[in-house]
């Protein structure tokens, strides 16, 4: 009996493969035949990958910043878990644990190495900081056998900026995770029952998901929404996301605003998003950067229209006036103005919320999405 090929799964922190490979590790594991196993920070998330998949779990500290003496630290024990698992493919997802990975891969001499870019930090980065995040990602591309960008403009920024001379393969329509279009529903009777707690009938509510910080644009969509709501009382803005004032702090006058205006409910991280975009009219979602943004994804397969920035990902998702809205980045006026489009032009608006939910089924299907993968496993791995 031939033994199982092993592949090991790698993220910086458990979270990312908690969210990225929920259900795709046991899929592997039991429909492909691989051993698989998952590798990331401790925590609970890891344990619950481990639990849920039926997989083993290694865990090694990572910083997601960097932090030169604990990634050496970081680096040595990842050598020593490779050279003690004997993986054939070491696939590493996230910028840090990708550097790590692809360079402890490269120093065992892991016959596959593959790495997955699901954003890129450093075209809106500058000066020196710009530089060390060219560098590490130039590292982790020498180091990869393999490399996947999540999507055509990530795909555009490794070539323009010559990161890596590496074939760059995005799989399928891009995406790595796929959307479960029965899960993501708006019809399904348990959504609309927590979403008629949330919705308030005649007012026209736009939702943003995902971290508050300025990267996101919160600063311009608040001050946006605070101009709109001036002329247009009947709307409100629901915040679904935690601050991260360590991090990427939000100006003090935008949280001054948060607190102040009633039309705008900051409701803090939440477990299951769907009941808020159910609740609501559209998204609205001003990134400043992103790889392929899953939340504009499951936005749209919920059958609301959004709107975005014109960033990598959100242009691959949002095509600009069928499904959504595509503005400039860090523009409170053109946010505004979008906002303000999708009130006045009643009809336009259900037109592109109509089309929301088969332009996502039909590119960003989870099985089509995971077929994609799997398929480009067996091609590599020899």
């Amino acid at each position: 009996m031939n033994k199982p090929v092993k592949i090991i799964r790698t993220s910086t922190v458990p979270g990312s493969l908690n969210t990225f490979c929920n259900g795709l590790l046991r899929e592997l594991r039991e429909e492909e035949g691989y051993e698989v196993v998952a590798v990331s920070s401790p925590g609970g998330q890891l344990d619950e990958v481990g639990s849920r998949e039926g997989v083993k779990t290694v865990a090694v500290p990572m910083e997601r910043h960097i932090s030169p003496l604990k990634d050496l630290k970081s680096l040595w024990r990842l050598i020593r878990v490779f050279r003690r698992e004997k993986p054939v493919m070491v696939h590493s997802i996230t910028p840090k644990a990708g550097l790590l990975s692809m360079v402890a891969a490269w120093i065992c001499r892991v016959p596959v190495r593959l790495h997955t870019f699901t954003g890129l930090v450093f075209p809106t980065a500058t000066g020196l900081k710009q530089k060390i995040l060219i560098f590490t990602d130039r590292l982790t591309c020498a180091c990869a056998t393999h490399i996947v960008p999540e999507g055509e403009g990530v795909k555009n920024d490794l070539i323009t900026y010559r990161i890596t001379r590496k074939p760059l393969r995005v799989l399928g329509h891009g995406n790595v995770r796929g959307i479960d279009l029965d899960s993501f529903r708006s019809g399904r009777s348990d959504v609309q029952a927590e979403a008629a707690k949330i919705r308030k009938p005649g007012v026209f509510t736009f939702v943003f998901v995902g971290r508050l910080v300025g990267d996101k644009g919160i600063n311009e969509l608040v001050g946006a929404f605070t101009a709109l709501h001036a002329t247009h009382p009947a709307t409100r803005l629901l915040l679904v996301g935690r601050q991260e004032p360590a991090l990427d702090p939000l100006r003090p006058d935008t949280i001054a605003a948060i607190e102040q205006c009633p039309a705008i409910e900051a409701v803090g991280q939440q477990s299951d998003v769907r009941p808020w975009f159910a609740a609501a009219d559209a998204l609205v979602f001003p990134s400043y950067r992103e790889g392929f943004p899953n939340v504009v994804i499951e936005a749209g397969a919920m059958g609301l229209p959004s709107i975005v920035t014109n960033i990598n990902g959100s242009r691959e998702i949002i095509l600009h006036g069928r499904n959504g809205l595509v503005i400039p980045p860090r523009s409170a006026d053109a946010l505004c103005q979008a906002m303000s489009d999708m009130i006045d032009r009643p009809d336009k608006t259900l037109a592109m919320a109509s089309a929301a939910r088969p332009l996502i089924a039909t590119r960003f299907d989870q099985t089509f999405v995971r077929r994609c993968l799997k398929d480009y496993y067996k091609e590599i791995i020899r």
